[in-house]
């Protein structure tokens, strides 16, 4: 008689993977005991689970609900082992993040291939947009965010700090000046970021509290921090973003950071979230100790470019 927690999570790794032949691979079994075990698992059941094509399995109706109900069993499972000796549980399943669209695509998913060779057994499903997800609605095991957490029914960890610096092109510099003070970017075309109200597209705040706040003009804004930081290298204006966004081009020098007289805002930091009333699986502590001990205490772009800020009198 076939297993039927392998048969589990045999059927977990192609609704992740989208087929027998690569879910079998995965869990280093041929793709014949593959098929016997779904099969067994449709007709204990009594219901089809997946709709075959000749390119993709997909889950049906039925699938889905079974798939909710798979997933919390092998999150139990893997809790009572882990229970028993953790050094010994591979950490294994579906990890689905949510992370901002910047940060996701500079910092996370070089990250994630590190992760992914340390836990071959899990599969990653990230989504990366600007917008706070409902973790719970839409089903994301973690997010990551930036800036103060407003939603207390989450569990936050601390990841890392998120400095920020005012910066612009030498070529913008040399013909428009080069501002002192954040009273002074007021005569500068500043490139406002509209999905934030501390550096959005009408005003910018700064101070470590944030008890000073600027009027600002411009003839850019954007809800993307990667289009204003690209229109600032090419001499457009004055942007205000987080270090991690912009640390390469200051160290390239493509941008040059400003000393005003005041200091950039701090944005609390950058934050795992998930929420309160559920149980961590091993897969998001894994994931959340992992990204502790990749960006804690300092992340690597800070440390970059220390030595810019430094020279700019930070």
């Amino acid at each position: 008689m076939l297993d039927r927690l392998t048969g589990m999570q045999v059927f977990v790794r192609v609704a992740a993977l989208g087929g027998l032949s690569a879910a079998a691979r995965s869990l280093n079994m041929s793709p014949t005991l593959a098929t016997k075990h779904i099969a067994a698992l449709e007709e204990r059941l009594g219901v089809k689970l997946l709709h075959r094509s000749p390119r993709r399995l997909t889950l049906t109706e039925a699938g889905r609900r079974y798939l909710d109900g798979v997933e919390k069993i092998l999150v139990d499972v893997d809790e009572v082992e882990a229970s028993a000796g953790a050094d010994r549980v591979e950490v294994r399943g579906t990890l689905r993040i949510n992370a901002p669209l910047s940060f996701g695509y500079l910092v996370l998913v070089p990250l994630m291939v590190e992760f992914s060779k340390l836990h071959p057994a899990i599969s990653i499903d990230l989504g990366l947009n600007d917008r706070v997800v409902d973790l719970i609605e839409e089903g994301w095991d973690v997010a990551l965010r930036i800036g103060q957490l407003k939603d207390t029914s989450m569990v936050a960890r601390k990841l890392a700090d998120c400095r920020m610096v005012v910066c612009a092109a030498p070529s913008y510099l040399a013909e428009h000046g080069t501002p002192t003070s954040v009273a002074a970017l007021a005569g500068h075309n500043c490139l406002g970021y509209t999905l934030s109200r501390p550096l959005g597209a009408d005003r910018w705040t700064f101070g470590a509290a944030g008890e000073v706040t600027v009027p600002i003009t411009g003839n850019m804004r954007a809800s993307n921090g990667d289009a204003l930081v690209a229109a600032a290298v090419a001499g457009h204006g004055v942007t205000y973003q987080p270090t991690f966004l912009v640390a390469d081009a200051l160290k390239s020098g493509q941008l040059v950071p400003l000393v005003l007289d005041h200091a950039p805002i701090e944005l609390h930091g950058i934050f795992s979230v998930f929420p309160a009333n559920r149980r961590q699986p091993a897969k998001v502590r894994a994931f959340v100790d992992f990204l502790v001990e990749k960006l804690s205490p300092e992340p690597a772009w800070d440390r970059d470019i220390q030595v810019v800020l430094a020279s700019e009198g930070r």
